[in-house]
């Protein structure tokens, strides 16, 4: 990797400075931060009332309202995403509890979500920590070793009805009700689950009281889980593209993996307001607390950056069937570019 480009024609040992320079754009506005609640919570607010009314006189016009809905609940998603990472708010408590709140929106408990997520920060793009927080990705050796029937449990799993599909219905609506992988962390885990779980109870039970069993169900039911398959298709596509980047311990580098590892989808203008900017992930990957509303300037500063790891909305519909890190082409290949090959044993690291 040595001197390789990759900021600017600064190479890899000028990427620390290089991240040092971003600390100028951290501080985070309370008053933009208030503005970005009101311009999200208050038309989902709107819309999701207005499904529920519509729906009891017609079916169809309160359904024809589920897509929106899920849009605004994405971007509500991505404002508990900043709150995270101490991004959207100066204050610390302001931010952790806003984000619990969210969570009883978005399904997601906060502190039990925000470990995970951390865990996927400090070890994106490393091979040898593929642990919590992030989509499951074998090696060509790895899955070439494996059994059949683990083989087909991989295939099935990276398949697009299941990955953005069956998923993140499952992950948002079941796993998110336990604190899967950090059962035996303690008690904290449990209370941001079981916290979040009563909160998602009690408003689901208030709200069926206001406008009926059916309605609510017939409409948020459908938005979260279209919400939840939009958030894994951004997730996928900010790390599962072709020229990404994973590396073994002995030449892994934060500051690379977060601006390799991490595309810039770079999404048309509406889309890129409804997803908080979250396309701009190599960025955000290089400095967290960096809020949302505040990524266009960096690449207005820093134009070198705009086309680094781009992909456009057509280049991204081809990331879909990438599945395998191919450790000596140094690229995400399909499962049909390895037909005929057959496992060979990855030397042993030094």
């Amino acid at each position: 990797m040595g001197t390789e480009t990759t900021a600017g024609g600064t190479g890899h040992e000028d990427l620390p400075a290089f991240a040092r320079r971003l600390l100028r754009y951290r501080r985070p506005s309370a008053a933009r931060g208030l503005f970005e609640i009101a311009v999200t919570a208050v038309p989902l607010a709107a819309i999701s009332v207005a499904a529920w009314l519509a729906i009891g006189a017609h079916i169809w016009w309160g359904l024809l309202l589920i897509l929106p809905a899920a849009a605004f609940l994405v971007r509500l998603f991505m404002i508990q995403h900043d709150c995270g990472h101490g991004a959207f708010f100066p204050s610390k408590p302001l931010n952790d509890w806003v984000g619990r709140v969210i969570g009883i929106l978005t399904l997601t408990p906060y502190d039990y979500w925000g470990h995970s997520h951390a865990v996927h920060h400090a070890t994106s793009g490393a091979l040898d920590r593929r642990t919590l927080g992030g989509i499951d990705t074998l090696t060509v050796d790895e899955y070439l070793a494996l059994p059949p029937l683990r083989r087909f449990g991989y295939r099935l799993y990276r398949h697009p009805a299941v990955m953005f599909g069956l998923g993140p219905a499952f992950v948002f609506l079941l796993q998110h009700r336990a604190p899967v992988g950090l059962m035996r962390h303690g008690w904290r885990p449990w209370v941001s689950v079981l916290a979040t779980n009563l909160g998602i109870a009690a408003l689901a039970v208030g709200l069926m009281a206001i406008f009926g069993v059916a309605p609510v169900l017939l409409v948020s039911l459908p938005s979260v889980v279209l919400a939840a398959s939009i958030g894994v298709w951004l997730f996928f596509v900010q790390h599962q593209f072709e020229q990404t980047y994973w590396a073994r311990a002995e030449g892994w580098n934060f500051q690379e993996a977060a601006l390799r590892g991490s595309s810039h989808y770079d999404l048309p203008p509406v889309l890129r307001w409804f997803t908080a900017n979250i396309g701009i992930h190599h960025v955000h990957h290089l400095n967290s607390r960096i809020p949302y509303y505040r990524l266009p300037q960096v690449l207005r500063d820093e134009p070198h950056l705009k086309g680094l790891g781009r992909l456009t909305l057509l280049d991204s519909l081809r990331c879909v069937g990438l599945s395998l890190w191919d450790e000596a082409g140094q690229r995400l290949i399909s499962f049909r570019e390895i037909r005929g090959r057959t496992a060979e044993p990855r030397p042993a690291a030094a």
